[in-house]
């Protein structure tokens, strides 16, 4: 019996052994597990085949609950904080139009375009952001739409938006990404702790009177940094 090819496993959307529906099904049962509870959550991540973001030698690793390097220094978060931080946003409430900031492989604007209205995802590194195009060019996803820039400083043309969501973790929450942050909106990301080597989840809720902060969960994410590479 021939072995099947790696490299054909790793690019196609089935998936084949250790990148299959199966595998996926197997995350998805995980996650369950974990506590998400969001079952649009979890059909979109069971629809997102996550090996096609990472590189091939990594393809069979792609489901596992873990962060996998994707180069420049980036990598793809575990499933299950991608899963948690969306869940957080749809928590009783649409997603609408969301601001990704920091796009890296790719993989978490598509879980979010199969649940957002529109998502504009902006990302520092030309490079990576290129690689995120090729990365997603089969999915096809009409409603996604990929820019490089300045994270911290979002989108003012394509603002306000009703959901933002971080990859990369700042000292401060960012105060172009507050006023870009429709009213009713929810913002979350990771934040760095004062005077501690620790981030942790923030979930930020904009309302007529102004803005509420709510700590979650410990994390651990890369820094967000300015600028444009």
């Amino acid at each position: 019996m021939a072995e099947a090819n790696p490299s054909r496993a790793a690019r196609n959307p089935a998936g084949i052994g250790m990148t299959s529906q199966r595998t996926r099904a197997r995350m998805v049962d995980r996650l369950r597990e974990q506590g998400i509870g969001d079952e649009r959550v979890l059909e979109a991540m069971a629809a997102v085949p996550r090996h096609l973001f990472v590189e091939e030698a990594l393809a069979s690793r792609a489901y596992e609950d873990t962060a996998l390097p994707i180069g420049f220094g980036q990598t793809i978060s575990q499933p299950f904080v991608v899963a948690r931080m969306i869940e957080l946003l749809m928590h009783e409430r649409p997603l609408g139009r969301v601001l990704e900031v920091g796009t890296g492989c790719g993989y978490q604007a598509a879980v979010l375009a199969r649940l957002a209205l529109e998502v504009y995802s902006i990302e520092r590194i030309r490079e990576l952001l290129e690689r995120a195009r090729g990365n997603l060019r089969e999915l096809r996803l009409k409603n996604l739409r990929l820019a490089h820039g300045d994270g911290a400083a979002g989108m003012e043309k394509a603002a306000p938006f009703d959901s933002v969501i971080l990859a990369a973790a700042a000292p401060q929450v960012p105060q172009a990404l507050l006023r870009q942050l429709a009213r009713g909106g929810r913002m979350i990301l990771p934040l760095r702790e004062r005077g501690a080597d620790a981030q942790r989840l923030v979930l930020v809720e904009r309302s007529r009177l102004g803005y509420a902060e709510t700590a979650l969960d410990p994390v651990r994410f890369v820094p967000l940094q300015a600028g444009k590479a």
